[in-house]
């Protein structure tokens, strides 16, 4: 389920990797311009108090990023790797949805910047990040 053009995966193989899928996250969009996607939060995310813990929307948000700026450079045979994330938590929520929306800030030759946004089905801003990552030569697969 691999592009032809590279290694990169195509959106069916992004939506059934391991540890994004694990945390709940399903992706319904992915280009090299814009991810989307949703979790259906329930207690297998919640913290001992009862929360949904914050490494879920960090994960969503590395998750996002990395799928769509590889994406972004799949026609030159690489993958994006992460170098930083910035995770801000908005508000605490114990059920219900959340919607996954991430956009390039910068996309460059070597690195780029994406922005992600996590609202609940309100529209209400839940938490919010920023990923640099690296445009690495795929690895073979």
């Amino acid at each position: 389920m691999s592009s032809a053009q590279s290694g990169t995966p195509t959106l069916d193989a992004a939506k059934k990797t391991g540890f994004a899928t694990s945390s709940g996250l399903e992706l319904d969009e992915m280009t090299g311009s814009h991810v989307a996607g949703h979790i259906d939060l329930g207690p297998q995310h919640h913290t001992p108090w009862g929360i949904v813990h914050g490494g879920v929307y960090t994960t969503a948000i590395e998750s996002a990023a990395s799928v769509g700026a590889s994406a972004a450079v799949r026609g030159r045979g690489m993958v994006a790797v992460g170098l930083t994330n910035t995770t801000h938590f908005l508000r605490s929520l114990t059920s219900g949805t959340v919607f996954v929306d991430a956009v390039p800030v910068n996309q460059g030759r070597t690195q780029q910047l994406w922005r992600v946004d996590i609202a609940d089905d309100e529209g209400r801003l839940i938490a919010h990040g920023e990923v640099r990552l690296q445009n690495v030569e795929a690895p073979p697969r």
